[in-house]
């Protein structure tokens, strides 16, 4: 398996976790989750691929750690292969769903807790 085609996998079930979630907080009467959440999303992904740009490249050039070639697609962004940046994009459609099912789940009165 090459690393794009696990990438791959895991951002498609960042899309699929992060769907549903958004549907719920939709189901549980929180009309709002979905346009905050497209006004989240990439500002989050816009943040996170930078940094990883960032220091990927600067942990890749210190010899911090390597990748196999015959596994990538030859993509790189600087030193850092174009792979490296489906976990930040994952973490950029999941993260701000789960934000958004959460602020949608009921509270108890008084505790500012979840119920």
């Amino acid at each position: 398996m090459t690393y794009l085609s696990f990438s791959a996998v895991f951002v498609g079930v960042a899309v699929i976790a992060a769907a549903l979630l958004l549907a719920l907080a939709h189901h549980r009467g929180d009309k709002t989750a979905v346009p905050r959440y497209a006004r989240a999303a990439p500002a989050t992904a816009l943040v996170l691929v930078a940094l990883t740009a960032v220091f990927d490249n600067l942990m890749i050039a210190a010899g911090l750690f390597s990748y196999a070639p015959e596994h990538l697609w030859g993509v790189t962004v600087g030193r850092a292969p174009i792979e490296d940046f489906a976990y930040p994009i994952a973490g950029a459609i999941l993260l701000p769903a789960v934000l958004e099912w959460q602020r949608s789940r009921p509270r108890r009165h008084g505790t500012g807790r979840p119920a």
